[in-house]
């Protein structure tokens, strides 16, 4: 071991834990940097001079800027964060329900038609027509209210 040096005796096990806590700290730094930003963006109470003071602040004075935006704001922060979290879910969850409730069946349609015509408000014609649309299915929602609206209008 005279001339040559291995990396294990230069560098101890307790080195690497050291350096691997600088590393993930560093990387932890800038995310929070990177939340901020993206924050001061996503306040609608922050005027265009106030949003810009901040973003100033934050990167020309890194660690004080986003110590400074956490105590101030941080409380807000993280409220906003949540509003808009339920935000994205609640349209989301009404994208499926939308979505979901749009499509109805050829079953449901032909039950429609079928009370539609027990009730006398279509004839028997105006059923096989409406009918031959829903099974075809280009009439989905139209077939029931196109025949009984001309039946209704007609009596």
């Amino acid at each position: 071991m005279s001339t040559q040096m291995y990396l294990a005796y230069d560098y101890p096990l307790l080195s690497v834990f050291w350096s691997m806590l600088w590393f993930f700290l560093w990387i932890m730094w800038f995310i929070l940097l990177f939340r901020i930003i993206i924050d001061i963006f996503r306040d609608d109470e922050l005027g265009g001079w106030a949003k810009a003071g901040w973003l100033l602040f934050v990167i020309l004075l890194p660690f004080l800027g986003v110590l400074v935006y956490v105590i101030v704001r941080g409380k807000n922060m993280g409220r906003r964060e949540v509003n808009q979290a339920r935000a994205q879910q609640e349209a989301f969850d009404s994208y499926i329900r939308q979505a979901a409730g749009t499509g109805t069946s050829s079953v449901d349609e032909l039950a429609k038609l079928s009370e539609i015509r027990a009730r006398g408000d279509i004839t028997d014609e105006e059923f096989r027509r409406a009918k031959e649309l829903v099974l075809s299915g280009q009439g989905q929602s139209s077939g029931p209210s196109s025949g009984s609206g001309t039946a209704t209008s007609g009596q």
